[in-house]
Parts: structure tokens; C-alpha cells; sequence
């Protein structure tokens, strides 16, 4: 093991990791520094051209670490289908992987964790101090000059490097192809309009699951009349159809890659 401080950028895709990580650049130079992506399998097509353009730019290669397969793959293998407060996906694809190789290639007082956060998420970090207490955690994108997504992706233009596709559809987050556990029905709805083939896959995947393991839980939750019940992709794109209402301020979020 080298023995060299390291300086790991968690490489997500998104356009926040991307200025993260020329912020770590900018400051420690490009030797030290390692963009460590974590590969779901299940990634939208862009985020692989983002990432190569990203990486000749910064002049640092990716480090891609994967388990092999999708989150739905985990959940069939698991036996249980994720949802907003059981992320397993992100657990075994994600915190799980990224521990593991800085636990093989790093020691704690000789490497600094930087994550693709805003300024908006700062209690994001303070939980993932918590969680990996005796590292070093920081997020650049958090400290002083703050930017907003807005100007990310202007600055991104300048450079020659066009955003990831899924941003451009009106997506919050440029991770599993526009999916996540985490979302809610408008995320969900938004899907459906702008990419009505891959909405068709999870709801297959998801009608599969139920059946397969006999339960009927679906991945959203329906809170009408002030109970809350499963709702799975099946039921919410015939309420859709049939134009009736349901919850269009209700996108979720996709933190599960750093939290606990």
C-alpha cells in the first residue's frame, strides 16, 4: 500500500463531483488524487460519454469499482425490493463497495474523502462524519466561492463539456438512469413522460418481483385521504392515464449513496 496522503473524490457522474473534484485539483494537483466511480450498471448512457470527457479534461482516468449487478439484480437476489427507508441497493452497490476499497487502499490518516455535495446538502457531510468516523471528509462544493446547479452547468458549457443528458430532461440527479428508490410519484410521473421505455422496464421489474415473492408492496407510497399504503409504478401510471390526480410535489431525493 502506498503510503503517499491520497486524495479520493467520490466520481458519481453528476455535475457537482465533477467541480468537486477540480477544486481538490486545483489545490493538491492531479498525482494524488483518485476519481472513484462506483458503477451501478444500471447508469443512463450520457453519464459514460460525461465521464470520459470529464475525466480527459481533469487528466485524471476514472477508477470504476462495481459489484456486477443492477439494483434490481439485488433486489431478486435479496428477497426484498428497496423503498425510500431500505436503500439495499445503494448499501451493497455503493457505501458498501466504495468502504471497501478505501479500506484496501488507503489508511485513515493518510487520505481525505471528498464527496460531490452542494452547499444545500452540508447535513449530508456532517452524517457521513458520523458514519465514518476516524476519515477525513470534506466537500469542496460546500466551502466558499458557492455555486448553485445553475451556474455548474454553465461553467461546464464553458468548458466544452455538455451536461449529462438526464439534467437536461429535468431530472434532480444524474444516478441510475433517472431511478431511485428514494423518488417520489412526481419524480416517477416525470419518468414516464420523458422516458416511457425505461419506466415500462422497472414496472415490469417491480410487477415480476411481487409476484415472484408474493407480496404486493410497490416501491412509492400513496398517502390519500391521510393513510399511507404501498403504490407500486403499475398502479400510478394508470392513475396517470386515466388522468386522475396524484402527487406532483412529491419527487423524493437520491441521497442514499451517502447516508446510513
Amino acid at each position: 500500500m502506498n503510503f503517499e496522503h491520497k486524495h479520493v473524490v467520490s466520481f458519481s457522474g453528476g455535475v457537482c463531483s465533477f467541480w468537486a473534484a477540480y477544486r481538490v485539483i486545483q489545490r493538491v494537483g492531479k498525482e494524488p488524487v483518485t476519481l472513484l466511480f462506483a458503477d451501478t450498471m444500471m447508469e443512463d448512457e450520457d453519464l459514460y460519454r460525461f465521464n470520459i470527457e470529464a475525466s480527459a479534461f481533469l487528466g485524471v482516468p476514472i477508477t470504476r469499482i462495481a459489484d456486477g449487478r443492477t439494483p434490481w439484480q439485488v433486489f431478486f437476489d435479496e428477497g426484498m425490493m428497496g423503498n425510500s427507508r431500505v436503500d439495499l441497493c445503494s448499501r451493497i452497490l455503493k457505501r458498501e463497495l466504495l468502504d471497501r476499497w478505501h479500506r484496501e487502499n488507503c489508511l485513515e490518516m493518510a487520505c481525505t474523502s471528498y464527496l460531490g455535495i452542494d452547499w444545500t446538502e452540508s447535513h449530508r457531510l456532517d452524517r457521513i462524519r458520523i458514519r465514518r468516523l476516524g476519515w477525513r471528509m470534506e466537500a469542496p462544493m460546500t466551502e466558499p466561492e458557492l455555486w448553485d446547479k445553475t451556474r455548474m452547468f454553465r461553467e461546464l458549457i464553458k468548458i466544452g463539456i455538455e451536461p449529462p443528458r438526464l439534467y437536461k430532461l429535468g431530472f434532480p440527479h444524474n444516478n441510475c438512469g433517472g431511478f431511485c428508490i428514494k423518488a417520489g410519484q412526481a419524480h416517477f410521473a416525470h419518468l414516464l413522460r420523458t422516458m416511457p421505455e425505461r419506466y415500462a422496464f422497472h414496472e415490469e421489474q417491480e410487477q415480476k418481483f411481487i409476484s415472484q415473492n408474493h407480496w404486493g408492496q410497490g416501491i412509492l407510497k400513496d398517502r390519500t385521504g391521510g393513510k399511507t399504503t404501498p403504490l407500486s409504478l403499475r398502479e400510478l401510471r394508470e392513475r396517470i392515464e386515466a388522468g386522475k390526480e396524484f402527487d406532483k410535489l412529491e419527487w423524493g431525493g437520491c441521497g442514499c449513496a451517502l447516508e446510513t
